[in-house]
């Protein structure tokens, strides 16, 4: 079942936007090329997906890697979108200054271990590669701003770009199957400094909040295995828009009892920050209401007409008008 939804996430979010605004420079010969390197690594990476055991997907990734490096070598590799790879997700800001490679590899303990690179768009061709080694098994601290040495490993879904005070914010929209008992779903930002990426940083603010609480340096939601959330950008609304979630067996110690109550959060960007919304929609349920205990069919969310809080806040503020005599 994992196997199945990790595929189906990878074709749902396999993106390149920003590409066709590029002039494509790759020339045919060069093109050929990869497209002959393309259909090895197509039949990797399906190993590295669904390899019969560890021993079969880890053989697959380790001979992967090499060779998706060797492709990206080809001048202007850039330009060229691998959208054979559908096991793999590749993802594009909207200045497409970059891209992102990430998979996932099953282990036998049902634990997934992550890999990645970013590919950095160069005005001559040449390869600018960093690649990305997991070490999220390793950090004690899930708030620490980290680099691609030590990244924090998922599988990118989205990437929403910001620009504020000249320089450049990649918020990163991440996934990890995680486990036998729980998921996770991530928000992480992504910057450069000095021409090197890294990975966090105090850009999640709670200051708005009714009970304020610290700046986070990524946001990672953990919840029940075989529930489903939602944490994307709703580009109608200009914000980040997310379940809330609850346990619903009364244990919030414990995330793996996490599901989704029908209520939502989400984050509003503000002077270079992500702030923290409370309450979304006005049709949410009650913060803490235990959700009903048939599944939840996703399409009866009402999300008609959404108001954020502060529109909402704003219309009981209001004073009504008073009633005027009949002419």
């Amino acid at each position: 079942m994992i196997r199945t939804c990790f595929l189906l996430l990878c074709c749902t979010f396999l993106s390149y936007t920003g590409l066709q605004a590029q002039k494509v420079r790759i020339s045919p010969a060069n093109e050929e090329v990869l497209r002959k390197q393309q259909d090895s690594l197509q039949v990797l990476s399906d190993l590295i997906l669904r390899g019969r055991d560890e021993a079969t997907r880890q053989d697959a990734n380790d001979r992967f890697i090499p060779k998706l490096v060797q492709a990206l070598k080809t001048p202007y590799s850039f330009y060229f979108r691998f959208d054979s790879l559908t096991t793999i997700s590749i993802q594009y800001p909207a200045d497409s200054t970059f891209r992102i490679f990430t998979w996932g590899l099953e282990q036998e303990t049902s634990f997934y271990h992550h890999y990645g690179a970013i590919q950095m768009r160069t005005e001559g061709g040449e390869l600018k590669l960093f690649p990305l080694f997991d070490r999220s098994d390793y950090i004690n601290n899930q708030d620490t701003i980290t680099n691609n040495k030590e990244w924090y490993g998922c599988l990118y879904y989205k990437v929403q770009h910001r620009r504020y005070f000249n320089k450049d914010y990649y918020t990163l929209f991440g996934w990890d199957a995680n486990n036998i008992r729980s998921q996770k779903k991530m928000l992480d930002m992504l910057t450069f400094k000095d021409g090197e990426p890294v990975f966090g940083g105090p850009y999640f603010s709670f200051a708005e909040d009714t009970i304020p609480k610290k700046t986070r340096n990524r946001m990672i939601l953990e919840y029940k295995k075989d529930a489903t959330i939602s944490l994307s950008y709703n580009p109608e609304m200009d914000m980040i828009v997310y379940d809330h979630l609850i346990s619903e067996t009364n244990q919030p110690s414990k995330p793996s009892t996490f599901v989704p109550d029908l209520d939502y959060e989400g984050f509003k960007w503000k002077a270079g920050k992500w702030v923290h919304i409370e309450k979304v929609f006005h049709d949410a349920l009650p913060q803490g209401k235990v959700p009903v205990d048939q599944p939840m069919n996703q399409k009866q969310k009402r999300m008609m007409d959404p108001r954020t809080a502060e529109e909402i806040n704003e219309g009981l503020q209001q004073p009504k008008k008073p009633k005027g005599k009949k002419q």
